[in-house]
């Protein structure tokens, strides 16, 4: 009998990786161009060469197309503070995260005409906006986690409900102001540096309002 070779696991892997990204990279396009609401799935689907239904495998919600980085950022912030140096506090480390993003120009913090036509995209979507506000509802339950476990402490410490909610109001803030500041100056170094400086002053008030807890103070070498 003929024996059937089947596919790599890590060739189906990489396939399906590259799918999602042929996908997601032909909504945004469209999204950008067009408007979120303005563009259907089926046009998506025939933009990106592949069937309705596997546009839904990768992406169950069409607006999850256009958030396609969430998962990528809440899995960042556990890692880092999953593998956070014991002598760094929790609320530093999480600032040093937010320098090294922007270092490294990663496109979560991207400040650029095009990062501005993504935001007004989503400004003129009602469906947008609801999913980002549900989004932000998400990551505060993911922040207030993670940092509890870093220090050993339970999922519904009160501290940590207070540090999430503190560190996603300046995050929030740092994006607004950096955003605006791009589109005052259309200086990417400019906005970089108008986001940073959020950081900074929200995270020294942040550890004020923390302070004597485990989230604003290193441990003991």
């Amino acid at each position: 009998m003929e024996r059937r070779l089947s596919t790599p696991p890590d060739r189906r892997s990489r396939k399906r990786l590259a799918t999602r990204q042929a996908i997601s990279d032909a909504a945004t396009r469209l999204f950008l161009e067009r408007g979120f609401d303005a563009v259907t799935v089926d046009e998506i689907a025939a933009a990106a060469d592949v069937g309705r239904m596997t546009v839904f495998n990768h992406f169950p919600r069409k607006e999850d197309m256009f958030y396609d980085r969430d998962e990528e950022g809440r899995a960042r912030l556990r890692e880092t503070l999953r593998q956070r140096d014991p002598r760094v506090a929790p609320v530093e480390t999480l600032r040093q995260l937010a320098h090294r993003l922007v270092t490294g120009r990663n496109p979560v913090v991207e400040f650029s005409a095009r990062s501005g036509a993504f935001v007004a995209t989503a400004a003129g979507s009602e469906t947008l906006k609801a999913r980002a506000r549900a989004i932000r509802d998400e990551l505060a339950g993911v922040v207030r986690v993670a940092l509890a476990e870093s220090v050993g402490r339970g999922p519904d410490d009160p501290d940590a409900d207070l540090a999430a909610g503190l560190l996603l109001a300046t995050w929030s803030v740092a994006f607004l102001r950096a955003h605006r500041t791009f589109r005052a100056t259309r200086r990417t170094e400019a906005a970089n540096a108008a986001f940073l400086a959020v950081i900074d002053r929200g995270t020294a008030s942040l550890a004020a309002a923390l302070a004597g807890t485990p989230y604003a103070e290193a441990a003991a070498p």
